[in-house]
């Protein structure tokens, strides 16, 4: 059974005379790391509010453990069921204490007190911030923001965690720390991740990308299989990464060298 399967799918914004969205079709299983990437306006912010109900398809369907969102009394069953992390986590955070932030969905839906601490106490454990808890929220590095973000959704313990571009806003730093919990998050806990970005070098570490544009998706496959489009992801204003770029190159001159995506993978070519 998938986790999360989008069939037919086409959205439309009020007013706007051409669809968002076009025929998307895709499925997503458990465990799944999935990466959408696309230029601006390609429709991929629009695809990730679809996936956590903010929006509802004009036509087709998105079934979420096969619960349609459709069904309005079943959108908080969604919701719980995949997360969402947005680009700026201080549109996110609601409380001035790190550990009353996590806790604040918890006590929105009447878990437990002691359910609650256990919960709060173990999200900021898987993302690298135990011992901040009480610290204030205003105080923390941008990179710090978004990984109690993350927290806060793990403490609802979904199945699914969409995240829209939530290293954009960060600094090297910082985007290192986010890439790396949600590393973490799938390969160790095994978490459905659906990272929306448009940094190529974290596409690298999906299983599978998706490349939108104009509203759909025009291109699926591994990393290692996308980034060899490399004409045709600049056709539609996209970048590949500089390692992919360099390796392309060195192919050119007549270095027979495999399909590169990491720097260590480039090193380990050459020598």
């Amino acid at each position: 059974m998938s986790l999360l399967d989008v069939i037919g799918v086409e959205f439309k914004y009020h007013g706007q005379p051409e669809p968002a969205l076009k025929n998307i079709n895709f499925k997503v299983k458990q465990g799944d790391f999935i990466s959408i990437i696309g230029a601006n306006g390609s429709g991929k912010s629009t695809l990730a509010k679809l996936l956590n109900v903010l929006l509802k398809p004009n036509k087709g369907d998105i079934l979420v453990e096969e619960i349609n969102t459709k069904e309005k009394e079943k959108i908080w069953d969604i919701r719980k069921n995949v997360g969402m992390v947005f680009q700026n986590p201080d549109n996110q955070i609601v409380a001035t204490m790190v550990e009353d932030d996590v806790a604040f969905g918890l006590e929105n839906i009447a878990i437990p007190s002691a359910e609650i601490r256990k919960r709060v106490d173990h999200a900021l454990k898987l993302v690298n911030l135990d011992g901040y808890e009480s610290h204030e929220t205003h105080k923390l590095s941008g990179g710090q923001k978004q990984r109690l973000a993350i927290a806060g959704i793990i403490a609802m313990e979904p199945s699914c965690i969409v995240l829209d571009e939530p290293t954009a806003m960060l600094d090297p730093q910082g985007r290192k720390e986010v890439i790396d919990t949600i590393k973490f998050l799938n390969k160790e806990k095994g978490i459905t991740i659906i990272l929306i970005t448009h940094f190529m070098e974290e596409a690298t570490v999906a299983d599978r990308v998706y490349v939108m544009n104009e509203g759909e998706i025009k291109l699926q496959g591994s990393p290692t299989e996308i980034f060899r489009e490399i004409d045709y992801l600049r056709s539609i204003n996209l970048d590949v990464p500089v390692v992919v770029e360099v390796a392309n190159g060195l192919k050119k001159e007549g270095i027979n060298i495999p399909d590169i995506l990491t720097i260590d993978g480039l090193v380990d070519a050459l020598c």
